[in-house]
């Protein structure tokens, strides 16, 4: 589908942040893009606006049932110039799928990523150059219509902002920096029938009291188990994990309870294109520390749109710590930060077409 929509500039244009203090998700860009939906009209008046507050009644359905689902992705600047997108119709499938299981209207991918594209291009002033940063784009969608009652609404809105980020955890030269991990024993990120697979604000807002209580111990994300045995490892933190253990990378499998998270599907893409390799299956815990002791847990490693690839360097359990390797960044985690970081920034070949240019 063609898409155009309207564009009004500011007249105020913020001054550029430093690339050398970025911080991730704390300054945004002089423009946002707006969309609305209502039953019987589908998606219109597409538009390209100063970034500004958004005008919310306090009845509206977002506030009181949370029907709302968000994306993440980054654009990148080449060596040549350009400025590239990673995968952006793998964010649109997952959002649609994250739309289907919260009753919000779907929508044709083509106008997701054209609406990101409208945007970046606008922003690509904004886009940092410096080693480690992007642009984060977060795209977003939420049921504005004011009423209490609990019912699927009628009116959203689609929302995208702009953000230049340095690392997610603070690196010196903006590289990968090994993460102390606690395992959660007690709370549950998601359970089988339940939005675990979606990329909605419910998920992350009840993942904070595990996050404080690993945060008190000294440990920058949270290990989950599953729902019911709590013993099968999940994700680490809002991020997919994999674990290296006697050569064979072991991942998750997506079964309701996992985000398919786009760097997840890219890195395990690459290993079977490298001949490493790799599994989808349920691990337990247990299995992961009897490894570790053994000398057989190689490395352990999360992956995300925020870090890419985040090395552990360390798991917490109760009375229980494990050194993974020397606690430092692992090669295969070192490698695979390379490639990927490497197409997206169009400093290496995409061979597997990746990447999209605006």
């Amino acid at each position: 589908m063609s898409c155009s929509f309207t564009v009004q500039k500011t007249a105020n244009p913020k001054p550029k942040p430093d690339p050398n203090t970025l911080k991730f998700g704390q300054t945004f860009t002089d423009h946002m893009f707006l969309m609305e939906y209502a039953d019987g009209a589908g998606w219109h008046d597409g538009r390209i606006v100063p970034y500004a507050p958004i005008p919310l009644d306090p009845a509206a359905a977002v506030l009181h049932y949370g029907q709302e689902m968000f994306e993440g992705l980054k654009a990148y600047r080449a060596p040549d110039g350009r400025v590239l997108l990673f995968r952006p119709y793998k964010n649109a499938e997952r959002a649609r799928n994250s739309n289907a299981r919260m009753c919000m209207p779907d929508f044709d991918p083509e106008l997701f990523v054209g609406a990101i594209k409208a945007l970046v291009d606008i922003e690509r002033g904004w886009i940092p150059e410096k080693e480690g940063t992007s642009l984060y784009i977060r795209p977003f969608m939420f049921a504005d219509e004011p009423f209490l009652g609990v019912h699927a609404a009628r009116h959203y809105k689609f929302v995208i902002i702009c953000s230049p980020v340095g690392p997610y955890y603070d690196s010196p030269g903006g590289g990968l920096v090994p993460t102390s991990i606690f395992v959660e024993r007690e709370y549950v990120r998601a359970a089988a029938g339940g939005t675990g697979f979606a990329k909605v604000g419910g998920n992350y807002a009840g993942s904070l009291k595990a996050q404080a209580a690993a945060a008190e111990r000294g440990c920058e994300q949270v290990l989950w188990l599953d729902a019911i045995e709590r013993r099968y490892v999940e994700e680490i933190g809002t991020s997919n994990a994999f674990f290296v253990i006697d050569g064979e990378v072991v991942t998750a499998p997506l079964q309701g309870t996992i985000l398919p998270g786009v760097t997840r599907d890219s890195v395990i893409n690459l290993l079977k294109k490298w001949n490493t390799p790799v599994s989808e299956r349920r691990i337990t815990i247990d299995e992961v520390f009897a490894a570790g002791k053994d000398g057989r847990l190689d490395e352990v490693f999360a992956t995300g749109t925020a870090a890419v690839i985040s090395p552990v360097g360390r798991l917490v359990s109760a009375g229980e710590t494990l050194n993974i390797g020397a606690g430092g960044i692992g090669a295969l985690a070192q490698r695979l930060y390379d490639a990927l970081y490497g197409i997206q920034t169009g400093k290496l070949p995409d061979e597997l077409s990746w990447t999209l240019a605006v």
